[in-house]
């Protein structure tokens, strides 16, 4: 075995991922990040106009997500991140007023679409039965071309569901992402369904465990300090240069990279990858949620898409948000504040908000962005990508941002045996 230092770039998910697996092999790593903070898109900060602690984004896990649960045992955040008992999931069409509750029986067998009463109302058992074509899709095959998008399963149900998965306009995104996301929750049976919330956080769930791990193992986790280029000694990394610093590589040293895809086209100017993204809108409105209201309810014809129901707070959730990017902040926080409160049947003036946008939260998940993403292993011997941009086979989820990492931790691991 070659003793070297993994220098991790970037404390996001895939960063952290990759350093917790490193030093949970008795490697030594040091992770590098730009900001003054760790978690990128999954991080907690305090925001003042509401006086609370907020996510950067509202962002659901499934007990599907097998490695991110794994990631969550072995960090000690496994108890900060809560559901409900079964598999539910409440809606309410803004539009007719009609509520219901989606309702998967655990086991594979899905029994549960032959009762009226657990399936999306106005579908019959048939039209689930046609998800079944998402498992079996070409890589150049979008959504639109595998299922009916006029039916009441796709507008009530799948709609909405693959427009947060995919982060665009599901008729144009990747049927075989779509697939990979139904073949690892709905098609497991409702076991594997059950939505799962940080309610006190992301940052003390994910985030903070992750970097106290790395640290009582021996890492080491810099903040302020930015990678600006990267040299090459043939095939090699041989030096990481930072913004106050030139770092000579070992022989045994090596990089991953764990930065966004266009933070790392800069460093790697030869490297492919996405170049379209999509925004995500949240909206925070510093409010006690009604007794009974469902921690997450999906919401049919409105702009707010996913109704967030934390102790002190609800939060909105708006997937391929470019058309708010530049919209006027105060009518469009009225606008999601009408939706909700009709929805969590609440009456009032707008309570304190915030709106938070990320206008480059994920790549678009259509078939030609999803044929850019590099894999973790590059041409030079000792340099590894992560991220959920990265070939994870799924979308850009917190899930496939926690394997890019433990990925490029297992290339590393093996390159020094």
């Amino acid at each position: 075995m070659i003793d070297g230092t993994t220098h991790i770039v970037g404390a996001g998910l895939a960063g952290l991922s990759a350093g917790v697996n490193l030093v949970d092999h008795g490697r030594k790593v040091i992770v590098h990040e730009l900001a003054r903070h760790a978690g990128g898109r999954c991080r907690s900060f305090f925001e003042p106009a509401l006086g609370l602690s907020i996510d950067n984004g509202n962002h659901l896990l499934l007990s599907g997500n097998r490695h991110a649960l794994a990631f969550l045992e072995r960090i000690g955040g496994r108890d900060l991140v809560t559901g409900p008992e079964k598999s539910e999931f409440a809606f309410f069409d803004l539009a007719s007023g009609a509520r219901w509750v989606l309702q998967p029986n655990d086991g594979p067998l899905p029994w549960w679409i032959f009762s009226e009463s657990r399936r999306v109302p106005g579908t019959n058992p048939g039209d689930y039965v046609a998800l079944l074509a998402l498992l079996f899709s070409g890589e150049q095959v979008t959504v639109g071309e595998k299922l009916d998008v006029r039916s009441n399963l796709y507008q009530k149900l799948m709609r909405p569901v693959l427009l947060a998965a995919l982060n665009c306009d599901p008729e144009e995104g990747s049927a075989r992402l779509a697939g990979a996301v139904i073949r690892e929750t709905l098609a497991r049976g409702g076991k594997a369904c059950r939505p799962l919330i940080a309610a006190g956080g992301l940052g003390p769930a994910l985030i903070d465990p992750a970097i106290s791990r790395i640290r009582n193992k021996g890492g080491k986790v810099t903040f302020d300090h930015g990678l600006r280029s990267i040299e090459f000694t043939g095939l090699r990394a041989g030096a990481l240069v930072f913004s106050d610093e030139r770092l000579e590589l070992e022989e045994g040293d090596d990089v991953i990279l764990a930065v966004p895809a266009w933070v790392a086209r800069t460093l790697l100017p030869e490297l492919i990858v996405p170049t379209e993204y999509r925004s995500i809108l949240n909206a925070h409105f510093k409010i006690q949620p009604p007794p009974g209201l469902p921690r997450i309810t999906g919401i049919i014809n409105a702009t707010a898409e996913w109704l967030f129901a934390f102790d002190d707070r609800l939060s909105v959730t708006v997937s391929s948000a470019d058309r708010f990017n530049e919209a006027e902040r105060v009518p469009l926080a009225r606008q999601i504040w009408s939706e909700i409160a009709c929805a969590a049947g609440l009456a009032g003036e707008l309570p304190p908000w915030q709106i938070v946008k990320e206008r480059r939260a994920t790549f678009a998940a259509t078939p030609a962005q999803n044929a850019q993403r590099p894999r973790a292993k590059t041409r030079w011997t000792n340099l590894y990508l992560a991220g959920d941009w990265t070939s994870t086979g799924l979308p850009a989820t917190i899930e496939g941002a926690i394997r890019s990492g433990e990925t490029a931790a297992k290339l590393a691991i093996r390159a020094r045996f």
